[in-house]
Protein backbone atom coordinates (compact mmCIF):
# COMPACT_ATOMS: atom_id res chain seq x y z
CA UNK A 1 0.00 0.00 0.00
CA UNK A 2 1.40 3.59 -0.85
CA UNK A 3 1.96 5.79 1.84
CA UNK A 4 0.07 8.81 3.07
CA UNK A 5 1.56 11.89 3.39
CA UNK A 6 -0.38 15.31 4.35
CA UNK A 7 1.22 18.25 2.18
CA UNK A 8 0.66 21.51 3.78
CA UNK A 9 1.36 25.47 3.85
CA UNK A 10 1.39 27.08 7.18
CA UNK A 11 1.59 30.51 8.28
CA UNK A 12 4.13 30.93 11.49
CA UNK A 13 1.38 31.32 13.74
CA UNK A 14 -0.07 27.63 12.63
CA UNK A 15 -2.82 28.58 10.51
CA UNK A 16 -3.35 26.76 6.82
CA UNK A 17 -5.82 28.93 5.74
CA UNK A 18 -6.83 33.03 6.92
CA UNK A 19 -10.24 34.24 7.27
CA UNK A 20 -12.52 32.85 5.05
CA UNK A 21 -10.43 30.04 4.15
CA UNK A 22 -8.44 32.45 2.11
CA UNK A 23 -5.05 31.09 0.55
CA UNK A 24 -3.56 33.95 -1.51
CA UNK A 25 -0.90 34.58 1.11
CA UNK A 26 0.27 30.60 0.33
CA UNK A 27 0.53 31.25 -3.30
CA UNK A 28 2.09 35.06 -2.29
CA UNK A 29 4.72 34.07 -0.50
CA UNK A 30 5.71 30.47 -1.01
CA UNK A 31 8.57 29.65 -3.00
CA UNK A 32 9.91 27.54 -5.28
CA UNK A 33 10.77 24.07 -3.08
CA UNK A 34 12.55 21.05 -3.77
CA UNK A 35 10.58 19.47 -1.18
CA UNK A 36 7.25 20.23 -2.80
CA UNK A 37 8.86 19.47 -6.20
CA UNK A 38 9.55 15.76 -4.17
CA UNK A 39 5.84 15.39 -2.67
CA UNK A 40 4.10 16.52 -6.38
CA UNK A 41 6.34 13.54 -8.72
CA UNK A 42 5.71 11.33 -6.17
CA UNK A 43 2.06 11.82 -5.69
CA UNK A 44 -0.12 9.13 -7.36
CA UNK A 45 -3.81 10.22 -6.13
CA UNK A 46 -5.10 13.21 -3.57
CA UNK A 47 -7.72 12.38 -1.18
CA UNK A 48 -9.34 15.65 -0.38
CA UNK A 49 -12.24 16.88 1.73
CA UNK A 50 -15.55 18.74 0.84
CA UNK A 51 -13.97 21.91 1.97
CA UNK A 52 -11.28 21.93 -0.23
CA UNK A 53 -13.23 21.30 -3.22
CA UNK A 54 -15.72 23.82 -2.74
CA UNK A 55 -12.96 26.69 -1.84
CA UNK A 56 -10.96 24.74 -4.56
CA UNK A 57 -13.48 24.89 -7.23
CA UNK A 58 -14.83 28.49 -6.52
CA UNK A 59 -11.30 30.31 -6.35
CA UNK A 60 -8.85 28.02 -7.61
CA UNK A 61 -9.60 26.56 -10.53
CA UNK A 62 -10.09 23.22 -9.11
CA UNK A 63 -8.47 19.91 -9.67
CA UNK A 64 -6.58 22.10 -12.80
CA UNK A 65 -5.40 24.67 -10.08
CA UNK A 66 -3.45 21.52 -7.99
CA UNK A 67 0.33 22.54 -7.87
CA UNK A 68 -0.34 25.71 -10.17
CA UNK A 69 -1.71 22.96 -12.89
CA UNK A 70 1.68 20.83 -13.07
CA UNK A 71 0.30 17.81 -11.40
CA UNK A 72 -2.82 15.48 -12.78
CA UNK A 73 -3.47 12.35 -11.59
CA UNK A 74 -6.87 10.79 -9.70
CA UNK A 75 -8.93 13.14 -6.74
CA UNK A 76 -11.22 12.08 -4.19
CA UNK A 77 -12.94 13.85 -2.16
CA UNK A 78 -15.23 12.40 0.66
CA UNK A 79 -18.49 13.96 1.56
CA UNK A 80 -21.50 13.33 3.01
CA UNK A 81 -23.71 15.16 0.25
CA UNK A 82 -22.18 15.07 -3.17
CA UNK A 83 -22.72 17.92 -5.71
CA UNK A 84 -25.91 17.27 -8.19
CA UNK A 85 -23.74 18.29 -10.90
CA UNK A 86 -20.12 18.35 -9.59
CA UNK A 87 -17.86 21.00 -11.47
CA UNK A 88 -14.98 18.52 -12.80
CA UNK A 89 -16.10 14.71 -13.96
CA UNK A 90 -12.78 13.99 -13.21
CA UNK A 91 -13.12 13.92 -9.22
CA UNK A 92 -14.42 10.87 -7.65
CA UNK A 93 -17.05 11.67 -4.56
CA UNK A 94 -16.66 9.35 -2.04
CA UNK A 95 -19.29 8.69 1.37
CA UNK A 96 -18.79 5.67 3.01
CA UNK A 97 -16.56 6.74 5.39
CA UNK A 98 -12.61 7.87 5.57
CA UNK A 99 -11.63 4.34 5.57
CA UNK A 100 -12.89 3.41 2.59
CA UNK A 101 -12.59 6.56 0.76
CA UNK A 102 -8.67 6.12 2.27
CA UNK A 103 -8.94 2.73 0.82
CA UNK A 104 -9.90 3.52 -3.01
CA UNK A 105 -7.51 6.49 -2.86
CA UNK A 106 -5.10 4.81 -1.89
CA UNK A 107 -5.67 1.60 -4.38
CA UNK A 108 -5.75 4.44 -7.09
CA UNK A 109 -2.25 6.46 -6.20
CA UNK A 110 -0.57 2.98 -6.92
CA UNK A 111 3.58 2.45 -6.30
CA UNK A 112 3.04 6.26 -5.31
CA UNK A 113 2.14 8.07 -2.41
CA UNK A 114 -1.36 9.12 -1.51
CA UNK A 115 -1.73 12.68 -0.78
CA UNK A 116 -4.05 14.38 1.55
CA UNK A 117 -6.23 17.67 1.14
CA UNK A 118 -7.48 19.42 4.38
CA UNK A 119 -7.24 19.62 8.04
CA UNK A 120 -10.62 17.27 8.45
CA UNK A 121 -9.29 14.58 6.13
CA UNK A 122 -6.15 14.84 7.93
CA UNK A 123 -7.20 14.35 11.56
CA UNK A 124 -9.19 11.56 10.35
CA UNK A 125 -6.11 9.51 9.25
CA UNK A 126 -4.57 10.60 12.23
CA UNK A 127 -7.52 9.30 14.22
CA UNK A 128 -7.36 6.41 11.89
CA UNK A 129 -3.95 5.53 12.74
CA UNK A 130 -3.47 5.88 9.03
CA UNK A 131 -0.66 8.63 8.10
CA UNK A 132 2.89 8.05 7.59
CA UNK A 133 4.03 11.58 6.66
CA UNK A 134 3.59 15.62 6.97
CA UNK A 135 5.27 17.43 4.84
CA UNK A 136 4.51 21.49 6.20
CA UNK A 137 5.78 24.77 4.16
CA UNK A 138 6.49 27.25 7.18
CA UNK A 139 5.41 30.62 5.47
CA UNK A 140 6.83 33.78 6.56
CA UNK A 141 3.35 35.82 8.01
CA UNK A 142 1.04 35.69 10.72
CA UNK A 143 -2.65 35.05 9.95
CA UNK A 144 -3.99 35.86 13.66
CA UNK A 145 -6.76 33.64 12.62
CA UNK A 146 -8.14 30.95 10.10
CA UNK A 147 -8.40 26.75 9.87
CA UNK A 148 -5.46 25.80 12.71
CA UNK A 149 -3.13 23.56 11.37
CA UNK A 150 -4.16 20.71 13.91
CA UNK A 151 -6.07 20.44 17.01
CA UNK A 152 -9.61 20.87 18.76
CA UNK A 153 -11.15 19.78 21.72
CA UNK A 154 -10.46 15.95 21.59
CA UNK A 155 -7.61 15.90 19.40
CA UNK A 156 -4.93 13.05 19.99
CA UNK A 157 -1.31 13.84 20.71
CA UNK A 158 0.66 13.20 17.39
CA UNK A 159 4.51 12.42 17.99
CA UNK A 160 6.89 13.26 15.01
CA UNK A 161 10.49 12.58 13.83
CA UNK A 162 11.78 15.39 11.04
CA UNK A 163 13.20 13.90 7.82
CA UNK A 164 14.27 16.52 6.33
CA UNK A 165 14.38 20.50 6.81
CA UNK A 166 15.12 22.15 3.34
CA UNK A 167 15.59 25.97 3.86
CA UNK A 168 14.94 28.21 0.68
CA UNK A 169 14.58 31.86 0.82
CA UNK A 170 12.28 33.00 3.74
CA UNK A 171 10.42 29.93 3.70
CA UNK A 172 10.92 26.94 5.94
CA UNK A 173 9.95 23.11 4.90
CA UNK A 174 9.90 20.18 6.70
CA UNK A 175 9.19 16.88 6.45
CA UNK A 176 8.06 14.70 9.19
CA UNK A 177 7.42 10.69 9.81
CA UNK A 178 4.44 9.68 12.20
CA UNK A 179 5.91 7.59 15.09
CA UNK A 180 3.82 4.54 15.95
Amino acid sequence: MSATIWHITMSLDGFITGPDDAMEWAFELGQPSRLADEVMETTGAILAGRRWYDVATERYDGRAGIYGGKWDGPVFVLTHQPPEAPADPEIAFLTDGFEAAHAAAAEAAGDKQLELFGASIARQAIEAGLLDEIVVHVAPVLLGDGVRLYGGPGAPRVDLARTTLDNQGDQISMRYSVKR
